[in-house]
């Protein structure tokens, strides 16, 4: 046994060397070809349904407040038991509603699609039912002006599944946002959540209280720092702040309120263009690697820095120095960093507080795990069907990688104001 032992030692070393000096020889070992925008799609959706299921299904199956994972960040001061099920939800709605927005189909993705919508119809109907184990929290705490929000935003983003609601359910969402109406929140982008959700009101057809659409966008105009930036409130923080509120849900609001003739096309157009230039940026932190910055507060939700730049690609608005497919290897990149192991997720398979791994010192005070649902608003190219551009174009190198391997990549140029 000792000498198949020697043997197999002498073989491993000989293979090593071998291998060594072939690659000092300039022998090339065989490279893997990039993957397809179709296998990308796959990883995608295999990505995201493992992120959101434990949310859905438990909520679906009137389990969620029995088995959701409620750890907390340091010097936390809320109370988790009565917000940290909305902010699951929420967070989680607004990230898979476009992915749910394309219609049903005969393939594997087409079928999984069409069994998570039902369980996300069963769930949204289980979070107001009073009689339901798992009715949720939306009339106490300031909280759950955020993650209604975000409920709503989901809704705006997958019509369909608003009116797969029966009409019962539909009235006691209604009542759940005007029930908002009793509280405040802070001065910053706080403004938008109820802005969205008065926006929301007036989209089914709900008296809605103009007031507080116009003073967010008028606010946020007010607090528009240039080159694709707001600042969060009166003074300017680098965050990604406007990545996981400011922008999808300024142009979110505005759409409504354009459709509606409320406000002026000029005012989507201005919120548009500037979200573009802020698309840019992100995608130029995309290290050559397929990393970036943890930045800011809150970088414990994750792939959420991405929701801009996805919601561009989303709205077909990339500009011509982005093309589709290097935003899609990119982002790509970006979520097998950090979701194609397991280190960002519990035994059960709910996230745990951190960035990339269990880092729970780094989690803000508000921060329980239902907050970290945040990172599904990275896939909303998922709401691009599989015979876009976005999917079906060739793998190519992003701006990092084109520049670290000394290839020609665009310049960059500010916006200006």
């Amino acid at each position: 046994m000792n000498n198949i032992k020697h043997v197999f030692l002498i073989s491993l070393v000989f293979l090593t060397t071998s291998t060594v000096t072939q690659a000092q020889s300039g022998k090339k070992n065989k490279v893997n070809p990039p993957a397809s925008g179709a296998q990308d799609r796959a990883f995608w959706v295999k990505t995201l349904y493992k992120i959101a299921y434990p949310v859905i299904h438990h909520l679906a199956s009137n389990t969620l407040k029995k088995n959701m994972a409620t750890e907390v960040a340091p010097h936390y001061y809320n109370n988790v038991r009565e917000v940290g099920y909305t902010e699951a939800l929420g967070r989680t709605f607004a990230g898979i509603a476009p992915w749910l927005s394309l219609p049903d189909d005969e393939t594997e993705e087409g079928k999984l699609r069409a069994k998570f919508k039902a369980e996300t119809i069963q769930a949204l109907s289980n979070a107001v039912d009073p009689s339901s184990a798992d009715y949720i929290n939306f009339r106490t705490d300031a909280q759950p002006i955020v993650d209604a929000a975000y409920v709503v935003q989901g809704f705006l983003r997958a019509p369909n599944i608003w009116k797969a609601l029966n009409e019962t359910t539909q009235k006691r969402y209604i009542a759940e946002i005007k029930s908002l109406r009793n509280r405040t929140g802070a001065y910053n982008n706080w403004l938008l959540f109820t802005a969205i959700e008065e926006a929301w009101l007036l989209s089914v057809g709900e008296d809605y209280e103009p007031y507080r659409t116009m003073t967010a966008i008028n606010k946020l105009n007010e607090w528009y720092v240039g080159d694709g930036w707001y600042s969060d409130g009166s003074s300017f923080s680098t965050d990604y702040y406007n990545s996981y509120v400011i922008h999808p849900m300024m142009m979110d609001i505005l759409k409504v309120m354009v459709s509606k003739k409320k406000m002026s096309e000029a005012q989507l157009t201005k919120a548009t263009d500037r979200a573009v230039r802020y698309a840019q940026i992100t995608e130029r932190m995309i290290s050559s690697t397929g990393e970036y910055p943890p930045i800011g507060r809150s970088v414990t939700y994750r792939t959420a820095a991405f929701q801009t730049l996805g919601q561009i690609a989303l709205d077909q608005k990339l500009p011509k120095e982005l093309s589709p497919a290097q935003v899609r290897c990119a982002l790509t990149k970006v979520f097998e960093n950090m979701y194609a192991g397991n280190q960002n997720f519990d035994a059960q398979g709910w996230l745990v507080l951190g960035f990339n791994g269990h880092q729970p010192e780094i989690a803000d005070p508000y921060t329980c795990t239902g907050s970290l649902y945040m990172a599904t608003l990275g896939f909303l190219p998922l709401g691009l069907p599989a015979d876009n551009a976005f999917w079906t174009e060739a793998a190519a190198p992003w701006t990092a990688q084109k520049a670290w391997m000394g290839s020609s990549f665009q310049k960059d140029h500010s916006a200006g104001k």
